[in-house]
């Protein structure tokens, strides 16, 4: 019977726990592009060995094609999830990311980078990164946000120590290849780790429950939570507002991470600092603005759990605005970049969290793997428009601190959109 489900011969209870630390490892695998900031200056420095020039916008596309295929790739799989299982899905993901680190080591120039850590390894992301969270939503109906979180904090926290990896191999191999040996130290690793813990992905049985939980009676008033199926989800007000809430969490994290060292060379410069100290303090920086990114999602799915996502968004979009303007109206205060930027990454980690257990609250777990991989194109969506809109007005005003006010008017429209649609929808007739 369901109630009798032994997870490694202990209770569901407590043995489902096994699902999101085996989740987390996941994503501390998958995350790894998030180091890209760190290995870009090596393989920058390789490429010019070869004869290759490469501009800092061309270094950025490996990064760009990476994260666009990743989220494209997200609603591809998800019917899969459910048809193949977990397993054999984040099996198949864990060989395609695997195998982009490894190719990389073969690569001559930024293109071929873009081609096979970019797509091969975006796309094996993309396959991976669905099935452990669905795994963990299914198991913790009870404390869904939490679970989430927890399952995708390996993810963020990820360049936290990837980065500081990455640069020691890389020095310690440099008579033998130096970065091109990192990544094929990386793509073996990750091989065995993502396919030993592929193994332990599964669903609960049809109709298990915790023991003692019932689903939450809506209050008065309220519209059930209904099962919605991706074909009747698109066809409500709340599948879009989502998604724009979504695109403009994301926007704003994934920007702060693109350009976090250039903005705080700008700071350093501004406040009279000596170049190399403030760039050895913003490369320092990486590390606690990982972490917070990292924390960011079981704090961010907490809160979703006893707030509900609407009102989870909206303290999400005050945070990120008013970090975004204490930053502008202090160009020269390293103290206030170290906060603000602590507060962007960690709201990118909160949204992450928060959209996928939205998801599964608003439009239910029937159909949740095609749900939320159609939901996470936002994410690819606030790559690309975040990235572009820093680039603009670093060329036009020769500051990348002028994105700010426009990422802060941006948050201010969230609440409103978030306000206004964020709510337990129903599938037209």
């Amino acid at each position: 019977m369901a109630e009798d489900v032994k997870i490694m011969g202990m209770p569901a209870e407590s043995g489902r726990w096994v699902f999101v630390i085996a989740g987390m490892l996941m994503n501390f695998c998958l995350g790894a592009i998030y180091a890209y900031g760190i290995l870009k200056v090596p393989l920058a420095a390789y490429f010019k060995t070869l004869g290759v020039e490469a501009t800092a916008t061309q270094m950025l596309y490996p990064y760009i094609v990476f994260l666009l295929v990743f989220a494209l790739s997200m609603p591809l799989a998800g019917p899969y999830i459910e048809k193949l299982g977990p397993k054999k899905i984040s099996i198949i993901g864990g060989i395609l990311t695997a195998l982009g680190w490894f190719l990389a080591s073969m690569v001559t120039t930024p293109t071929s980078l873009s081609i096979f850590y970019g797509v091969i390894g975006g796309l094996g992301v993309g396959i991976a990164y669905g099935a452990p969270i669905a795994v963990s939503a299914r198991w913790f109906p009870d404390k869904r946000g939490l679970a989430v979180g927890l399952t995708v904090l390996g993810f963020g926290f990820s360049a936290a120590l990837i980065g500081p990896i990455a640069d020691a191999l890389t020095k310690a191999f440099a008579a033998s290849g130096g970065i091109l040996v990192t990544f094929k130290i990386f793509g073996i690793s990750f091989l065995i780790l993502l396919t030993l813990l592929a193994l332990l992905m599964k669903f609960p049985p049809a109709g298990w429950a915790p023991k003692g939980w019932k689903p939450p009676v809506p209050k008065a008033g309220a519209a059930p939570v209904k099962d919605l199926m991706r074909n009747e989800m698109v066809k409500t007000p709340t599948f879009y507002g989502l998604w724009f809430c979504y695109t403009i969490g994301t926007l704003a994290g994934l920007m702060a991470i693109g350009i976090a060292k250039s903005v705080g060379l700008e700071v350093g410069a501004n406040a009279g600092m000596d170049s190399v100290a403030a760039g050895a303090l913003m490369t320092g920086l990486v590390i606690p603005f990982a972490a917070c990114n990292g924390f960011g999602r079981p704090i961010f799915g907490s809160l979703t759990d006893k707030l509900n996502p609407k009102n989870t968004a909206l303290i999400s979009y005050v945070l990120i605005a008013l970090a975004s303007l204490l930053l502008y109206f202090n160009p020269s205060s390293v103290l206030i970049y170290t906060i603000s930027f602590g507060i962007l990454w960690g709201c990118l980690g909160g949204w992450l969290a928060i959209a996928p257990t939205a998801c599964a609250s608003y439009f239910g777990t029937k159909d949740y793997a095609k749900n939320y991989g159609l939901l996470f194109t936002a994410y690819g969506a606030g790559a690309v428009i975040g990235n572009l809109l820093a680039g603009q007005m670093k060329d036009i005003f020769g500051a990348y601190l002028r994105v700010f006010p426009i990422v802060a008017g941006l948050a201010i429209l969230g609440m409103v959109v978030a306000a206004l649609t964020l709510k337990p929808a129903a599938a037209k007739k």
